[in-house]
């Protein structure tokens, strides 16, 4: 047991479950979509629903999205800065099933007009799970490197996947496939013990049947993002 687990982390208040735990979901949001929003439109569920204005959820989601860390001094009037740049940002409530009693649901808008659907649950001392990216279920923290890869499902992708990233001894540490139906387009999230190297992310990019890749720094959700 870390120091960390013992004190929680070094945030903003005044909750860690409610608000550095959003904080965080706001950023792998981000990081997920490529960066800068246009707009948002934020479902919350369960104890979210219920307390996320006087526990500063609302705020806290819109500071990650902005790019803030849990210990930023600006996380207070993110949703001033959010107005001044022009993010139109909706809040709602909503029953999202069978989930954590703190979870969201992010439908993202990015410059370029992508749309990406994310949802997560903070459970606990600042921590996170990313539980759905668009159609996909997915079960990750954001505290290893991670590649997200979208790809039309074949026999041997994974392999060939993995075996590009054995080439430059990348461990994986953890992996899940999600896919829509046999054949069709599928979602792999990679969990690695280091970062990839640049040259075996664009072999990866650039094989057949790869859509989009999105890579995911370990330092993403840590105290030194």
């Amino acid at each position: 047991m870390s120091i960390f687990d013992i004190i929680g982390p070094i945030m903003i208040g005044p909750s860690s479950s409610h608000t550095a735990g959003a904080v965080r979901i706001g950023l792998a949001a981000r990081a997920i979509i490529g960066g800068d929003l246009s707009g948002a439109v934020i479902t919350l569920h369960g104890s979210f629903a219920e307390t996320y204005h006087g526990h500063g959820t609302d705020t806290a989601l819109v500071a990650g999205l902005l790019g803030m860390k849990p210990d930023d001094e600006r996380i207070p009037d993110a949703l001033q800065i959010a107005w001044e740049k022009g993010l139109k940002i909706q809040f709602q409530t909503g029953d999202l099933g069978d989930t954590h009693p703190n979870s969201v649901q992010l439908e993202l808008i990015s410059p370029d007009g992508t749309k990406r659907c994310i949802k997560g649950a903070s459970i606990g001392g600042g921590d996170i799970i990313i539980t759905g990216i668009d159609q996909f279920q997915v079960d990750f923290t954001g505290k290893n490197h991670a590649l997200i890869i979208s790809y039309r499902d074949q026999p041997g992708m994974i392999a060939k996947i993995t075996a590009l990233l054995a080439t430059e001894n990348v461990n994986i540490a953890a992996m899940r496939v999600s896919r829509t139906a046999k054949h069709f387009e599928a979602l792999a999230v990679i969990e690695l013990d280091q970062p990839v190297p640049e040259k075996v992310i664009t072999r990866i990019e650039q094989a057949p049947d790869v859509g989009t890749l999105i890579v995911l720094p370990q330092t993403l959700l840590g105290e030194d993002v």
